[in-house]
């Protein structure tokens, strides 16, 4: 499917991209959100790839190898997700703080 093929593409990029604003980032808030929203990029991409090996190949290896990737992806997305909303204010008022100094 090329349609997969570009979205897992472009969640990698996202997850790269992150990553080096993670690297970059001096304050602590920021860089605990920065990390929760390439958690949830690796995520996706790791969602994608499951599905889009279940288009590729068929057998019960690939069901089995595609079901653990999904689940995986699932939970890396959804526990991303909680943290990312968790670290949000945090990050806003750290931003804030930054900005009237």
């Amino acid at each position: 499917m090329p349609v997969l093929v570009v979205l897992i593409s472009i969640s990698f990029s996202f997850y790269l991209y992150f990553k080096v604003k993670y690297v970059r980032s001096q304050k602590a808030a920021e860089k605990k959100w920065i990390a929760s929203k390439s958690s949830m990029t690796l995520g996706l991409f790791v969602v994608l790839f499951g599905i889009n090996q279940l288009f590729l190949y068929s057998g019960t290896v690939t069901y089995t190898v595609s079901a653990i990737f999904i689940l995986l992806g699932g939970i890396n997305l959804w526990a991303g997700y909680k943290s990312y909303k968790h670290y949000l204010p945090f990050a806003i008022k750290e931003a804030e703080e930054a900005y009237k100094n």
